[in-house]
C-alpha cells in the first residue's frame, strides 16, 4: 500500500495544525510509537471495515486523532487501494492560516446610518 503523497501530507498538515493549537495533543503527536505511515494505515483499514467509500474530511481528521490518542491502536494490515483528496494542500494551508488571521483580528463594527424615506400621506 502506498497512500498518495497529497492524502499523507493533508493528514499530517492537519496533525500540525492541531499541535500548534492544543499543547496536549502537540506531545501526544510525538509519541514514539505512533508514525503517520501506520496513522495512514489505520485510517485506509478503518475505512475498508466500514463499507463506505467516502468520508467528510472531519471524520477522516477525527480517525487520525484517534491513532495518535490511543497507545493500544494497531494500524492493521497493508490495503491495497487509491485515497482520492478533494483539495489541495495549498487550499488547506491558505484555510489554516485564514482561520489562524480570523482569530488575531478583532471583528469591526460598522453604524448603519438610518435611512428617511420621505414618504406621501394617503389622508
Amino acid at each position: 500500500m502506498q497512500a498518495s503523497d497529497t492524502f499523507t501530507a493533508v493528514i499530517q498538515a492537519h496533525l500540525q495544525s492541531r499541535a500548534e493549537s492544543d499543547s496536549l495533543f502537540a506531545e501526544t503527536l510525538k509519541k514514539a510509537n505512533k508514525n503517520i505511515k501506520d496513522c495512514i494505515i489505520y485510517i485506509l483499514n478503518t475505512v475498508k471495515s466500514s463499507g463506505r467509500s467516502g468520508f467528510a474530511d472531519e471524520e477522516v481528521f477525527g480517525m487520525a486523532v484517534h491513532y495518535y490518542d490511543e497507545d493500544d491502536i494497531k494500524p492493521g494490515a497493508k490495503v491495497e487501494c487509491k485515497a482520492v483528496v478533494n483539495h489541495s494542500i495549498l487550499a488547506m494551508d491558505k484555510a489554516i492560516a485564514d482561520r489562524s488571521q480570523e482569530k488575531v483580528e478583532t471583528k469591526k463594527v460598522v453604524k448603519k446610518q438610518p435611512v428617511i424615506v420621505n414618504q406621501s400621506s394617503l389622508f
